[in-house]
């Protein structure tokens, strides 16, 4: 059994890769996502994590937290996660900073576990064997078969019993939009996003006619900031319709005062922003006192051991772009079965490998 273990390197790249069509949601719109890619070497073995973010973090990752964190012990990411938090103080923890120390917080834990030779979902604590997912696009810039055809496909394909999609950039078209997708999804549950694209009163009227076309999931109506008129939507819609927010929330206290708050019927929380895996944990630990639940927000394949050792977890998010990357950038990403991923319990780690050849041609030259 190793008792400490020095770390010895901290290594950052960033790749950008295409979306497969133009994307958007009710407040924005993107062509192209990027992940920062985390290595951390020491006894031998390599720990990696992720974020979705910007490539500019690999600066404030090598120059900043490897500073930190170099010789520290890889066998407490506990005290390596406190010690990232105190060197951005003067930064500001949140935005850049929370999104870069997640990259390497989850880093660490898989390099812990990798040096135990045991899955990280074991080292974690495993609660469950498998967690449920929920197919999530519907961009607002699909036309109607394309909207169909992705939306039906998890539930067809994926076996998923939950579906997601955007709304927001033209009101006036969501209900058809509603109704395309019930359409094409039968009697798997529908949720609608509008990151944040309504004011509260607009969204309390949206519910209603969502509600009346079986959607029971209304996700950010108003902006994650806005805690006073989230708590008022949430107030205001129909009985058996859950609100959800939290995605970006990047500290413990911010989702101390949502939940004070009463804004969500579910919180949200997102380990590649929240602060990696501790952050996760310690959300997931605030969410059972104050008895609500917890949804993992995108990157899949990073959350799912972490989703099988929380408490109160509802389920993760099959997000779309995130899939498709992580597919073709690890081997070990899960693969859904009747609606769920489990952890593969045969490897060390996450065990997700990363495949640096395929990755190469998205590298970020001025970040590599």
């Amino acid at each position: 059994m190793r008792c400490e273990v020095p770390i010895r390197s901290v290594r950052a790249e960033a790749y950008t890769v295409p979306t497969d069509r133009p994307e958007a949601d009710g407040t924005i719109a993107w062509n192209s996502t990027t992940m920062v890619l985390v290595e951390v070497e020491g006894g031998g073995r390599v720990g990696l994590g992720y974020t979705y973010a910007s490539a500019c973090l690999v600066g404030l990752i090598r120059d900043k937290l490897a500073a930190v964190i170099n010789g520290r012990d890889a066998m407490a990411p506990q005290a390596c996660f406190e010690a990232m938090q105190r060197a951005v103080r003067n930064l500001g923890r949140e935005g850049l900073a929370a999104t870069a120390i997640s990259a390497v917080d989850t880093a660490l834990h898989d390099l812990k576990a990798r040096l135990l030779d045991l899955p990280l979902v074991v080292v974690l604590g495993a609660r469950r064997a498998s967690i449920p997912i929920y197919g999530s696009g519907g961009f607002t810039t699909y036309s109607d078969v394309e909207l169909e055809q992705q939306l039906g496909g998890w539930v067809a394909q994926q076996g998923c019993a939950y579906v997601k999609m955007k709304i927001g950039s033209e009101p006036e078209r969501d209900p058809h939009r509603v109704a395309v997708a019930k359409r094409a999804i039968g009697d798997a549950a529908l949720f609608v996003d509008a990151n944040g694209a309504c004011n509260a009163r607009q969204a309390i009227r949206l519910s209603h006619v969502f509600a009346e076309q079986d959607v029971s999931w209304f996700e950010e109506p108003v902006s994650s900031d806005d805690l006073r008129g989230l708590a008022m939507v949430r107030q205001h819609v129909p009985v058996g319709m859950d609100v959800a927010a939290g995605e970006y929330a990047y500290t413990l206290d911010y989702v101390r005062a949502m939940l004070e708050s009463g804004a969500t019927d579910v919180q949200q929380a997102d380990a590649t922003r929240c602060g990696g895996f501790t952050g996760f944990l310690q959300i997931a630990a605030l969410c059972e006192a104050f008895h609500v639940d917890l949804s993992g927000h995108c990157a899949p394949a990073l959350h799912l051991a972490v989703a099988c050792a929380a408490p109160r977890m509802r389920h993760l998010e099959w997000f779309h772009d995130h899939v498709r990357i992580e597919r073709m950038f690890f081997d070990g990403a899960p693969r859904p079965r009747e609606g769920r991923i489990a952890p593969d319990l045969s490897a060390p780690g996450h065990g997700l490998v990363f495949k640096r050849t395929d990755a190469a041609p998205y590298a970020v030259p001025e970040a590599a």
